[in-house]
């Protein structure tokens, strides 16, 4: 009887239908290439690059010729994780490495400098934390959820990935490009997060060890560690991003090749996608060998278009680097090696990165997923970041939040080619650099700037797409029509979203604009790594990037001068002085600073300074402490020390200078 049992057990036990992979839940790979362009793999007909574990991903996927993302790579990112287009998360530039905003702060300033005629909005520099993002969606979902690499939305502690769904995290603070790609990597466990302080877990591995290897080492464990139960894993690489530091080794078997289109001529940016192919590899191969490949949806993409700009010989940023520059080996490794070369050439799409032309924002997008998607298939639906939230949850069969807003639109339909997608239209805000909102409609794209722009002077560009990829033939003029209607679907998309549209500037004044030397309040002044815009009351100062100043060479003074300033600083902090004389060629090493501090009130305060100037000024730096939030001017004066008598005064409580 017992042994009748037992064979009647197994019998039972066996005839039980398993529980196949097809069944199981999916895993989820999100592998992202940072500024990696449409052309720059062999799959998307780069004949100079060499990919081959992307071709090798294309033949198992489908693979799309109209993807898109937004020019800068902070929005795409911020639109994968919320399913929303720019316009309604606000996160529309590059900004995540920025300290956060107070949460009055007004991204639609009330006035602009007297020589713009339009007030321009301001990206947010965080993703909201009321924002339930695709990783939060999974986590509740019982997905274990892992983010390595690249996060670019949020500099504080509060604002990082494990506050937004990913509970294991690989990554460190502020990250636009990587804190180096070289080992040792210099990052630290705590601290203030700043351009030279980069703070998170990233550890040292051994010395001359590549970041885009140990990316990949940590995201290898990660799926070791959860083989037996659903993940979502976002690999966000900081390559091809600069700073272009590269394996020599790789980067010397380019030099010697040739692209047969006369296109790409980079050896360096060759070097660094031959490193991210092989990343690619390794994952697919570890998903093999797990077995895991048939149960794993896996999205390969681009945060934006290539960067066609950047250390190229036209590069204004760079003209002037010399041997004291922290990045001088790094450029100097470059010019060896790429010459006057941009990382990458976008053609035959017309410009590259932080451009709206299809350079800066179409982009290579792969997607796997077998027994669902049919390998070595192509798709020509216009597909983008915002579509990637309901895609996923539509895959995993987890049901949308009902209090997320969701833009996108799933493209299951599309990868099991059993529908179209449904939207009207395409919209790319991008209120930035050069300002302007597009939208694709089939064929059409319609360009619509928000004012001339000198090398841009046409506020209308119309392309057909299928006919004109590189955008060489303007036809608004001639389909007035086709504006109209398009032009109706962004009024719509901007009604819809939400988005910030430029206002007029209530203070523009038209003699400051054109030829004539500007002669408004903010007259003089240099704001270098940060804003500065005119108040009620005063001039606003905020941090765009790192050791922000205002420098000025319009105090004309021989021997010592006393700087009194009127601020008012909610947060305080250290800030400093420092000067050239006019027989100075550049800024010393030493001396020639003085340091003060501003009190943390929200009340004007005034600092005097002593400035012990020897011979006749040249340019002076004004350092404040604004990298903490925004800090507003009243006065900055400059006065003989000897005489007291004024020698150049910036009043913005008077709106003069």
């Amino acid at each position: 009887m017992v042994r009748f049992l037992s064979v009647l057990l197994l019998l039972v036990v066996t005839g039980l239908p398993s529980v196949s992979a097809a069944e199981q839940r999916p895993n989820v790979v999100l592998f992202l290439v940072d500024d990696m362009g449409w052309m720059d793999s062999e799959p998307y007909g780069s004949k100079f690059y060499e990919t081959p574990n992307m071709t090798r991903l294309s033949q198992q996927s489908m693979r799309f010729t109209n993807a898109y993302a937004v020019p800068l790579c902070s929005p795409t990112r911020a639109s994968i994780l919320t399913g929303q287009y720019s316009s309604r998360h606000g996160i529309t530039s590059a900004s995540g490495h920025q300290p956060p905003r107070p949460a009055d702060f007004e991204y639609l300033p009330r006035t602009a400098k007297p020589n713009q005629k339009l007030r321009m909005p301001i990206s947010k520099n965080y993703l909201d934390l009321e924002q339930y993002t695709l990783a939060e969606a999974l986590r509740d979902a019982g997905y274990r959820t892992g983010h390595f690499g690249k996060w670019h939305l949020g500099l504080t502690a509060p604002h990082r990935p494990d506050k937004q769904g990913f509970e294991t995290v690989w990554h460190c603070a502020p990250d636009p490009g990587p804190p180096s790609y070289f080992s040792p990597y210099g990052v630290f466990p705590d601290g203030k997060p700043t351009g030279r302080h980069h703070v998170g877990n990233i550890t040292d591995g051994p010395d001359g060890e590549h970041i885009t290897d140990r990316l990949t080492d940590e995201a290898l464990k990660f799926i070791d560690a959860h083989q037996d139960e659903p993940f979502y894993l976002n690999l966000w690489h900081y390559s091809v991003h600069g700073p272009w530091q590269h394996k020599e080794a790789y980067t010397a078997e380019f030099a010697k090749k040739q692209d047969p289109r006369g296109e790409q001529k980079n050896p360096v940016m060759a070097s660094m996608l031959r490193n991210v192919d092989e990343s690619l590899g390794r994952i697919l191969d570890k998903l093999d060998q797990l077995k895991l490949s048939e149960n794993t949806l896996f999205i390969f993409y681009s945060d934006n278009g290539g960067n066609a700009h950047s250390w190229s010989s036209e590069d204004p940023k760079i003209q002037k680097i010399n041997e004291k520059h922290p990045k001088y080996a790094t450029i100097k490794s470059y010019r060896k090696w790429a010459g006057g070369e941009p990382p990458t050439n976008n053609a035959p799409l017309r410009e590259g990165k932080g451009r709206i032309y299809e350079g800066g924002q179409r982009v290579p997008l792969m997607v796997r997923w077998p027994g669902h998607i049919q390998p070595g298939s192509t798709s020509d639906a216009i597909v983008g970041p915002i579509d990637v939230y309901p895609t996923i949850l539509d895959a995993v069969k987890v049901k949308r939040n009902p209090e997320q807003i969701i833009d996108g639109e799933s493209i299951l339909p599309v990868l099991e080619q059993t529908g179209e997608m449904q939207r009207t239209a395409w919209f790319t805000w991008f209120p930035h650099l050069i300002p302007a909102v597009s939208v694709r409609q089939g064929d059409w794209k319609l360009i619509r700037r928000f004012e001339p722009h000198p090398k841009y002077p046409e506020v209308r560009e119309l392309y057909n797409l299928k006919a004109d990829i590189g955008e060489t033939q303007n036809l608004a003029a001639t389909h007035p029509e086709k504006v109209k209607a398009l032009d109706a679907l962004i009024d719509e998309f901007v009604k819809e979203t939400g988005a910030l549209y430029p206002q007029p500037n209530p203070t523009f004044n038209p003699r400051t604009t054109g030829g004539a030397p500007q002669r408004g309040p903010l007259h003089g002044l240099v704001p270098k790594f940060s804003k500065l815009t005119l108040v009620e009351g005063g001039a606003r100062m905020e941090a765009d990037g790192r050791s922000p100043f205002l420098g000025t060479a319009q105090v004309k003074h021989r021997g010592p001068v006393t700087l009194k300033l009127r601020v008012k600083s909610p947060q305080g902090g250290a800030g400093k002085v420092v000067w050239k004389t006019a027989a100075q060629e550049g800024f010393p090493k030493s001396g020639q600073t003085v340091e003060f501090t501003c009190k943390a009130s929200s009340n004007w305060q005034e600092v005097e300074v002593a400035l012990p100037v020897e011979g006749m000024s040249g340019i002076f730096r004004l350092y404040l402490p604004v990298s903490e939030g925004a800090l507003e001017i009243g006065l900055i004066e400059f006065r003989s020390s000897k005489t007291n008598r004024p020698v150049r005064v910036w009043d913005f409580s008077k709106g003069n200078g």
